[in-house]
């Protein structure tokens, strides 16, 4: 009897190892599947924006006459979003969307500047909606103004 190691058993111990190997590269190949994904859901949120809501086309009551004083504003809604309407101190009535192009928080009318400004991170608009300074990036998206009778009604601004 020699005392030489059986090489026949390392054979018939391969055929066990084999599940083994399998559970693991599963194993293996999911969780680099998670990652490659938990990597591109984000880049593709990135580039393919959510569809925004509708903001609806017909005009919506913003305020009555009697409601607003020379260098006052009030808020609105229109559709799913705020909308501002300002009456200047000349007595124009100016409409735009109340939310901020740089986060999309809620802006405020001043009357002690006369203008517009964002609370979250200083973003300053004029009366036109067109911005002066801060981060936002863009101006507030302008509305129609319509007066019937004594009521004021706004509407998105008609493409030509």
């Amino acid at each position: 009897m020699s005392s030489a190691p059986d090489t026949g058993a390392a054979v018939r111990s391969a055929p066990a190892n084999l599940p083994r190997r399998h559970f693991v590269n599963i194993l293996l190949g999911t969780g680099l599947l998670a990652s490659a994904a938990s990597f591109l859901y984000p880049v593709l949120r990135y580039l393919v924006p959510p569809k925004l809501p509708d903001m609806g086309d017909d005009a919506v009551l913003a305020a009555h006459i009697s409601e607003l004083k020379p260098n006052t504003a009030t808020t609105f809604r229109f559709g799913a979003r705020p909308g501002l309407l300002v009456e200047t101190a000349a007595g124009e009535y100016r409409a735009m969307s109340a939310t901020c192009t740089h986060l999309g928080c809620t802006v405020q009318y001043r009357p002690d500047l006369r203008e517009i400004w964002c609370p979250c991170h200083n973003g300053i608009y004029d009366l036109n909606g067109r911005n002066i300074s801060g981060p936002p990036p863009r101006p507030l998206e302008a509305f129609e103004v319509q007066i019937r009778g004594g009521d004021i009604f706004v509407r998105r601004k008609q493409e030509a």
